[in-house]
């Protein structure tokens, strides 16, 4: 059967029609999801900058002062954007300029004085500007919502609403609809092309399967899963490491606010590798012992985080001895030597043992097989090392020494792992990536007081400084930005 000329042009018009229709409907759609995307690139782009940059002076909340100023409302206090760009790029040319906010600003804060980022464009500060702003506003895109104050049932809701992967489902659904509109239209023009040539000869028209399943589409989604999937396999293994604020729950409740806080005890003590080697090291329970073999009851937990090291090693604190034969010990004779020593200082407390007592000691009991044993693997043995699980990892591509740092640079722990005399929980404090440790570089300057280590630097920077012919020696000055220093 042959259709008509006139048939033909009414298929093709109404084709025509709802062609437009839709392209109309998706561009329209694009068009928003441009613009929500243009502004979540500025805030995802202004949010690298704040952490490898300003995150470690300035208050994350926005509103809250810390070693620098509360960052929310900067631009309306500054009321000039040309002078606080210059502020953020060199705040002491600011200051020597007269310019009335920066000359307060310094006057709150001095002698701190604001790190300089000659290299930052107008661009980068508009987009880190665009996230202090959102931040302190609770309205950056792709942010959930806060829980509810009652911390109900629905105090997770909003997670999925704000979740930016929902936005490119959406566009995914959107895209893929446009295909099999398009694709539904072409075999249909194919069609009436054929039928107008060939007559009943014509093939049949492709089944929207038939198409799904043809050469074409298998080759493009094929390509499509090696592209996307080479995508993620590279950013997954750029952001190794990079798990800023990652706290994991330790197999032992220690507190480096008591230890290293209230106790002032030297990170070196513990950590003495990282004054004469590349690694800190976690220290072995040989160092815990030091000082508790005599301090057997902690200030907090009472027996129960300290009896683990003592489980762990096989150390009678009754008999303030190591246990004979300890790893031929079976898993009752370490309970019992371990419960006795448990409900031994709550009945010095008690002077009974009660109901409370023994639920006590049931608890104690079960954290010590908790931390020390793993089920996942089905190792059931309490004797062995304790498995601290690590915080901080490089790659391996990349090569760091905590003695270059500490006993050269004489760089303080905290300027990388944060205020650790005051975390119950240590966590990664720093992205640890390479353009913070990059601007680290540019940013510190080299001690040359009483360090022989940079005697071999004397005569081509120190003397110049003597002539005031510089101010001072950065890191960078000294190759700490060449390539080779790190990726060798």
């Amino acid at each position: 059967m042959f259709l008509s000329r006139f048939e033909v042009y009414n298929l093709a018009k109404m084709i025509y029609k709802r062609l437009n229709y839709s392209i109309l409907v998706l561009l329209f759609t694009f068009s928003l999801s441009a613009l929500f995307a243009q502004d979540q690139a500025a805030v995802e782009a202004g949010k690298a900058l704040f952490k490898n940059n300003c995150a470690s002076c300035h208050n994350k909340n926005m509103k809250d002062k810390l070693t620098g100023p509360a960052l929310g409302g900067a631009q309306e206090r500054w009321g000039d954007d040309e002078a606080l760009y210059k502020w953020i790029r060199n705040s002491q040319a600011e200051i020597a300029s007269g310019h009335p906010r920066a000359v307060a600003i310094w006057n709150e804060f001095k002698p701190t004085v604001m790190t300089s980022f000659p290299s930052l464009s107008d661009g980068d500060i508009a987009n880190i500007l665009a996230y202090i702003n959102c931040t302190a506003a609770g309205n950056c895109p792709g942010n959930p919502p806060p829980p509810p104050v009652d911390g109900g049932n629905n105090a997770g809701a909003g997670n999925a609403a704000g979740n930016n992967n929902l936005l490119y489902v959406f566009l995914f659904l959107i895209l893929a609809l446009l295909a099999v509109i398009l694709s539904r239209i072409i075999s249909n023009l194919n069609h009436i092309s054929a039928v107008k040539e060939l007559g009943a000869d014509a093939p049949a028209r492709k089944s929207l399967a038939e198409i799904l399943t043809s050469k074409g589409v298998v080759s493009f989604a094929i390509f499509a899963v090696i592209l996307f999937g080479g995508y993620f396999t590279v950013r997954n293994a750029i952001n190794l490491g990079r798990q800023q604020g990652y706290q994991p729950t330790q197999p032992i409740k220690f507190s480096h606010a008591t230890h290293a806080g209230v106790n002032k005890i030297d990170c070196n003590y513990c950590h003495d590798g990282a004054r004469r080697s590349k690694h800190s090291v976690i220290p072995a329970a040989n160092t815990c012992m030091n000082c508790h073999k005599a301090i057997k009851v902690g200030s907090t937990y009472g027996t129960a985080e300290l009896t683990k090291i003592y489980a762990s090693i096989g150390f009678d604190p009754k008999g303030d001895t190591l246990i004979k034969d300890y790893d031929k010990k079976t898993d009752k004779e370490i309970e019992a030597i371990y419960k006795g020593w448990i409900s031994e200082n709550y009945i010095k407390e008690k002077n009974t043992m009660d109901a409370e007592g023994e639920a006590l000691l049931a608890s104690q009991w079960d954290g010590i097989v908790a931390s020390l044993t793993d089920k996942k693997s089905g190792d059931t043995k309490i004797q062995g090392p304790i498995e601290w699980i690590r915080i901080h990892n490089l790659p391996d591509h990349v090569f760091f020494s905590h003695q270059q740092h500490v006993s050269v640079g004489k760089v303080a722990c905290q300027t990388c792992h944060g205020k650790v005399e005051e975390m119950d929980e240590v966590k990664q404090y720093a992205p640890l990536s390479m353009g913070w440790c990059i601007n680290c570089h540019r940013q510190t300057e080299v001690k040359f007081a009483d360090n022989k280590y940079y005697d071999n630097y004397y005569e081509m920077y120190h003397k110049q400084m003597e002539n005031n012919e510089r101010s001072k020696v950065t890191v960078e000055d000294i190759g700490g930005t060449e390539c080779q220093k790190c990726h060798y």
